[in-house]
């Protein structure tokens, strides 16, 4: 027996959810990932039982706006796969990565329990990011660009530190430190490195 078709939410629902989904990306700008749901559903004027209706948790929140955002990033980092350059797409990665991690005050340290927590609604894209950092990693290596000592435990915590870099000082100073730091793990780094890449230190 075929299933009922499901009915469109209603107008009244959606316009709900997309003014919970606004104010909570302002209040996630303004206070961080910690924000109070409370204060976000006041502000939409709504009860604080509809914005759970529509996002159960605070992650579910979390990856609802993250969503274009996070297929943006998949789709660069699948573009970056297939260029002729991994010592430059990793590097355009990285700085992806932080930019995107550094959202939120508070999002990058969200997004790494999400990797390591298989029940997070945010499980499955911070895989995915991670699957693409692994996959520009070995193309990296294989071209010969990383020095033998660097693994990939080192570029993850050159990302998670450069988004808390991010997240609490001014972005050209985690700009910084991704561009000195990747000089050091890179065998040879590419000559504007540094000057054309997100106008980091240049190399000594």
């Amino acid at each position: 027996m075929a299933e009922p078709p499901r009915r469109r939410p209603r107008a009244d629902a959606r316009r709900n959810k997309d003014r919970l989904l606004a104010e909570a990306d302002a209040a996630f700008r303004q206070e961080g990932t910690d924000a109070p749901l409370e204060s976000i559903a006041r502000q939409a004027g709504v009860a604080i039982g509809t914005l759970y209706g529509h996002f159960p948790n605070r992650r579910t929140l979390i990856g609802s706006l993250l969503r274009e955002r996070n297929q943006a990033l998949f789709e660069h980092g699948q573009e970056l796969l297939t260029s002729p350059a991994p010592t430059q797409a990793l590097i355009r990665w990285v700085n992806a990565v932080v930019e995107h991690a550094a959202a939120y005050q508070g999002l990058a340290a969200v997004l790494a329990d999400g990797l390591d927590d298989q029940e997070s609604e945010l499980h499955a894209s911070c895989v995915r990011m991670t699957d693409i950092s692994d996959q520009l990693i070995v193309n990296a290596r294989a071209a010969g660009a990383l020095r033998r000592n660097v693994t990939g435990a080192d570029i993850f915590a050159l990302m998670n530190a450069a988004a808390w870099t991010r997240e609490h000082m001014h972005p050209e100073q985690a700009d910084r430190l991704v561009a000195l730091t990747m000089n050091g793990m890179l065998s040879q780094a590419p000559s504007n490195y540094g000057t054309a890449e997100r106008g980091g230190a240049q190399n000594p």
